[in-house]
C-alpha cells in the first residue's frame, strides 16, 4: 500500500492532526492586565459559572422560540429569537472576558452541562406560560449569580469584569424578564 504525503506547498490540506493541551481549563496564565493572579483566578471561574448558564439560557430560548404555540405564537416567537440573539452576543463577550484575563473559557457543550446550575427541561413541548416560567427561572438564577460575582469583581478591583456583568449580564437579563413576566399577566383581552 502506498501512502500519499501532501506536497511541501501545495493544496492538500493537513488532516487528523492531533496535538497538546497547551493550557489547562480553570488555570490562568500571566497577562500584563494590572490584576493579581488570584483576582484573575477569581473572576474567570465566576465568569465560567455565569458563562455556562447563559449558554444554556440561549439554548433554552432557541428551543422554545421553534417550539412556541397558541395565540401569541408570532409575537412569542419573534421576542424569543431576539432575546436568545443577545444572549449569544453575552455567551461571546463572557468567553473573551475569560480569555482576556488569561483563563480558559468554557466552550464544549457537554462541560457546559457539566457546570451549569439551570435545570434541564423536558425533551418535549411545554405549555406556555411553562416555557416562559422556566425562562424567568433561568434568568433569575443567573441574575443573582451575576450581582455577586458583580460585586466580588469590584470589591477586588476587577472593573473590567463587574462592567461586563453590571452593563450586559445583568442589565439585558432584568430587560429580558421583565418581557416575559409581562406574558404572564392574567388580563382581560376585548373587555375590562
Amino acid at each position: 500500500m502506498t501512502t500519499h504525503s501532501p506536497a511541501p506547498h501545495g493544496s492538500q490540506p493537513w488532516l487528523h492532526q492531533k496535538g497538546e493541551v497547551i493550557q489547562e481549563y480553570g488555570t490562568v496564565k500571566q497577562f500584563p492586565v494590572g490584576l493579581s493572579y488570584e483576582t484573575r483566578m477569581y473572576s474567570c471561574q465566576r465568569l465560567n459559572r455565569v458563562l455556562a448558564d447563559t449558554q444554556i439560557l440561549h439554548g433554552l430560548y432557541k428551543k422554545h422560540h421553534w417550539l412556541m404555540r397558541g395565540a401569541t405564537f408570532y409575537q412569542l416567537h419573534l421576542v424569543l429569537d431576539r432575546h436568545a440573539g443577545e444572549q449569544l452576543e453575552i455567551v461571546d463577550a463572557l468567553a473573551e472576558r475569560v480569555q482576556s484575563l488569561g483563563g480558559v473559557a468554557v466552550g464544549d457543550s457537554r462541560h457546559v452541562a457539566e457546570l451549569t446550575s439551570i435545570p434541564r427541561p423536558p425533551d418535549g413541548v411545554e405549555e406556555v406560560p411553562a416555557m416562559l416560567s422556566r425562562l424567568l427561572a433561568a434568568h433569575e438564577t443567573i441574575l443573582i449569580d451575576a450581582h455577586d460575582a458583580a460585586a466580588r469583581a469590584a470589591a477586588s478591583g476587577d472593573d473590567g469584569t463587574n462592567d461586563l456583568l453590571v452593563s450586559q449580564v445583568i442589565r439585558t437579563g432584568e430587560r429580558q424578564a421583565w418581557f416575559l413576566a409581562e406574558h404572564l399577566v392574567d388580563t382581560p383581552l376585548v373587555r375590562a
